[in-house]
């Protein structure tokens, strides 16, 4: 079900700048619009100069903010397209009173424009949407096209965390990761029933773990 348009939604993102920037790609073309350099100050934008971990698609928050409460000498900054669900992780995180989280409005195929490069530890990619569909595979956050940007803004000894409950999507990453030189670890076929420890979860997390679905998760090293 498609979520209604939240009261007042531009006045209260305009009202968020402490919170929020907003990607001003003006062209419609990709490959174009990346090479236009609105590099984020990193530190300004913090107030603090500690390693930024980033979240590619973060829903309404649940995973952010409580990263940003569990490990307070971290910086998180968080990516979300959707502004009615992005307004609802920005009142989340001002709420909770939390200064490492920041937020950018955006998707991910124009980061090279805002992040420089070896700027970011690690990269949390958690239930991106699969796009089952061959002819769409352009567009999962695993496809090579999308690796190679984050290999350019993680630092040399950077990590990606994945976690979806898309078996299919899962076998398909694992796969891009290896042939793109990444090296994977941690991989678990079953993430709420195995020994891993400090696993964060996210509103879907909830969602189909609840409804007796495996989560599977993995880690991919640059080196």
């Amino acid at each position: 079900m498609r979520m209604h348009r939240k009261k007042n939604l531009d006045e209260r993102i305009a009202a968020s700048s402490d919170y929020l920037i907003i990607m001003k790609n003006d062209s419609l073309n990709y490959s174009d619009a990346v090479n236009e350099k609105h590099y984020i100050d990193l530190e300004d934008f913090f107030g603090n100069a500690n390693p930024v971990h980033l979240e590619i698609g973060s829903g309404k928050g649940q995973f952010g903010c409580e990263f940003a409460r569990l490990n307070p000498d971290k910086n998180i900054l968080c990516i979300e397209r959707n502004r009615n669900v992005l307004i609802l992780a920005i009142d989340r995180a001002r709420e909770m009173e939390l200064e490492n989280i920041r937020f950018v409005c955006g998707t991910a195929e124009y980061l090279p424009s805002y992040l420089q490069k070896g700027s970011v530890e690690e990269i949390y990619l958690n239930f991106s949407c699969p796009f089952p569909k061959h002819r769409h595979r352009a567009h999962r956050l695993t496809n090579p096209r999308f690796l190679g940007i984050y290999k350019g803004i993680m630092k040399p000894d950077g990590v990606i965390c994945q976690k979806t409950d898309n078996m299919h999507f899962f076998e398909y990453s694992i796969e891009q990761f290896s042939q793109c030189g990444f090296k994977l670890s941690n991989i678990s076929l079953d993430l709420h029933n195995s020994d891993f420890e400090g696993n964060i979860e996210t509103e879907y997390e909830k969602k189909f773990s609840s409804q007796g679905l495996p989560i599977y998760r993995l880690e991919a090293r640059l080196n």
